[in-house]
């Protein structure tokens, strides 16, 4: 069973990196690289517990808050590259 749930979140996995290549919107793949970071961990907490190995679940929270504060940090970054104008894009 949970077998099969490690390769559903490979499959999940491998579609938010197909999403990020083709989104259309910054945006779209700002949020499809959140989820599979977000797949990443459920897939590290699975992976854990299939090997009887407790100890990945913390490894899985680091990895969800470096996830977690990455992106807060990309979408701020693009927010105020966003709002700042260029000179030269003026003349």
């Amino acid at each position: 069973m949970f077998l099969a749930a490690a390769i559903a979140l490979m499959v999940a996995m491998m579609l938010a990196i197909v999403r990020a290549f083709i989104g259309p919107t910054l945006y779209d793949r700002i949020l499809a690289v959140n989820m599979f970071g977000t797949k990443t961990v459920l897939f590290i907490a699975v992976l854990g517990y299939l090997m009887g190995r407790p100890e990945f679940l913390d490894i899985a929270l680091v990895y969800a808050l470096i996830n977690f504060i990455t992106v807060i940090g990309v979408l701020r970054f693009f927010e105020y590259k966003r709002g700042v104008s260029h000179p030269e894009e003026d003349a």
